[in-house]
């Protein structure tokens, strides 16, 4: 029985991201990151459960992928996409005014640069399966992993919901930080840079150090500055991991 308890708990991420999608869909991006932190639990967990119950098994490796792609993958590419879509676009080329686009630009707001935020799933989809066939990403990753990137581009609606700053919401509704926001995220998924894993194979400080750090300034980040310090934590541990490497060679 127990070596059903992993695939079950990657069963629910899948489920969670399936629930998510629907509500980016219909921009309720409040519910649809609920259920995508909701998602990104059972998908830490399901790893968790497999190395301590020793069920570990190539269709769970392959089932985790496959949940992965909904919930940090396709979420994120429709939340992009509706977000540029926000932005209410005014320059669009009178060329694709025409009968056979007028579905497209109803859904789009009258422009083809939201289909851009799409660009994030077709990286994930990507990382995803380089991750599956690299034998080298045991104890650290290649590029960010699609659940911390997708944390990145769900924090966004969230901090114009409940961060309520004039500022900030005007940076993220510009349609120049949105794309080179995408860029960057496409990039980061699949760039050759070793990031550390957040696995502890003891609790010494000392095999730790990188590891602890990160957390704690994670949870007073998270205090102090709620949402917006989604994406500080997501540069920080880019910024710590390149760090680490150095230190290291």
């Amino acid at each position: 029985m127990k070596r059903y308890i992993p695939n079950a708990l990657t069963l629910l991420n899948l489920f969670s991201g399936s629930v998510a999608v629907i509500f980016a869909v219909n921009n309720n991006f409040v519910a649809a990151a609920l259920f995508v932190f909701l998602g990104i639990f059972f998908d830490f967990f399901d790893g968790f459960a497999a190395r301590k119950l020793n069920v570990q098994s190539e269709l769970g490796v392959q089932l985790d992928s496959l949940a992965d792609m909904v919930t940090s993958g396709l979420v994120p590419g429709i939340i992009m996409f509706k977000l540029i879509g926000l932005t209410q676009l005014a320059w669009i080329d009178d060329f694709y005014q025409t009968n056979a686009f007028n579905s497209l630009l109803k859904i789009t707001g009258g422009s083809f640069l939201p289909f851009l935020g799409l660009a994030i799933t077709l990286a994930s989809a990507y990382r995803l399966a380089k991750f599956n066939i690299d034998t080298e990403q045991q104890s650290y990753f290649k590029g960010l992993p699609t659940p911390a990137n997708t944390l990145l581009i769900v924090s966004l609606p969230l901090i114009m919901e409940y961060q309520n700053s004039d500022l900030i919401n005007s940076i993220i509704l510009n349609h120049w930080f949105l794309i080179g926001l995408t860029a960057f995220s496409c990039w980061i998924l699949n760039a050759n840079i070793k990031l550390f894993a957040l696995k502890f194979k003891d609790w010494s400080f000392k095999n730790n150090a990188s590891r602890y750090v990160f957390v704690l300034l994670c949870i007073v980040l998270l205090i102090i500055l709620q949402f917006a310090a989604i994406p500080i934590i997501i540069l920080l541990y880019i910024s710590m991991s390149v760090l680490d490497n150095l230190t290291s060679k």
